[in-house]
């Protein structure tokens, strides 16, 4: 029968055929010639021995000898270990002392995920606590409608305090906001320092503090946001407002209304523009910021005023009146 081949292991780990044969050397002094092959384990960690008078025949080592051999070994690994420890905190101790806030060190997450409002409101605020550079915001109106007065209040102090040290501010709102009251006292009160422009649509919620961390929401009700340091993607998304920014129309100083084309208001024209890619009433007046029934108003008095009488033809009607190639027109 063939014998099993031994496998090797360390010196704390237990072998079965290394304790049968231990222990039966230690009841009968020796063991025969070739059995100590089954376990070589037992040579290599001086539990045997050759015999004085018999070298063929090993002869065990006394436990309490072989116990202490093994553990004054692992004593001996743990003192050089400590004594490498001990070189290693000497060479480091005058490096340490170097100011070392040029080089790398364990930098945040490019993305963090923040949880509930008061934490993200914690975690902006910390972006802008030593700031005096720009911040970008995206505001869109659900951010003013859902918004408590005193969370309001907080962040208004904390923008004027920004402000206070010399910071900028630019914020886009949608056309629908151009005299909601909290908007307008807002920017009443920050004006000089801050811009606002409006679109008729915008994106979700946006902030970027000096273009090095970025704020954009993770979810609809906006109880997750995301924490955004990768400067790949912060440059992105302040590309993004910078593009938004020069196709706005400002605030302030007050715009003149631009004018109609073909007795089509702007407001109209958008909604002109959405309908005729097909979207819903209910995404219309999403996008543009409105309710639903003011999008509806807009739609009847487009209608009227190119003579459509159903859905199907006022598409037909807009896109052979020409209103929206007007609109690209006057835009360049």
């Amino acid at each position: 029968m063939a014998r099993a081949t031994h496998v090797a292991h360390g010196a704390q780990e237990r072998c079965a055929e290394a304790a049968a044969l231990y222990a039966r050397a230690l009841r009968d002094g020796h063991l025969r010639a070739g059995d100590a092959e089954e376990a070589p384990c037992l040579v290599g960690l001086g539990l045997l021995r050759p015999s004085a008078g018999a070298p063929d025949r090993p002869e065990p080592l006394a436990p309490a000898v072989a116990l202490h051999r093994l553990l004054r070994a692992s004593e001996d690994r743990i003192a050089d270990e400590r004594r490498r420890e001990a070189r290693l905190a000497e060479l480091f101790e005058p490096l340490l002392r170097i100011d070392g806030r040029r080089t790398g060190t364990d930098d945040p997450p490019a993305v963090t995920v923040l949880t509930g409002f008061p934490g993200i409101g914690r975690a902006i605020a910390r972006a802008m606590a030593d700031s005096h550079g720009e911040l970008l915001a995206v505001q869109p109106h659900v951010s003013h409608t859902r918004t408590p007065a005193e969370a309001r209040a907080e962040v208004l102090a904390r923008d004027q305090d920004f402000l206070d040290r010399g910071g900028r501010i630019r914020t886009l709102y949608q056309h629908t906001l151009r005299h909601a009251p909290s908007v307008l006292a807002r920017y009443e009160q920050l004006r000089g320092a801050a811009g606002a422009r409006t679109l008729d649509e915008i994106t979700d919620r946006l902030l970027v503090v000096d273009r090095t961390v970025a704020f954009i929401p993770a979810d609809s009700g906006r109880t997750l946001a995301l924490e955004i340091r990768h400067p790949a993607l912060v440059e992105f998304l302040a590309t993004a407002f910078d593009r938004l920014w020069c196709l706005a129309t400002p605030m302030y100083p007050e715009a003149a209304q631009p004018p109609t084309l073909n007795g089509v208001t702007p407001r109209r024209r958008a909604i002109a523009a959405l309908l005729i890619e097909g979207h819903t009433d209910a995404d219309m007046a999403e996008r543009l910021g409105m309710n639903i029934r003011t999008a509806r108003l807009h739609i009847a008095e487009l209608a009227a005023t190119l003579g459509s009488d159903s859905r199907a033809q006022l598409g037909y009607l807009i896109g052979r009146s020409g209103i929206l190639d007007e609109q690209g027109e006057a835009g360049r």
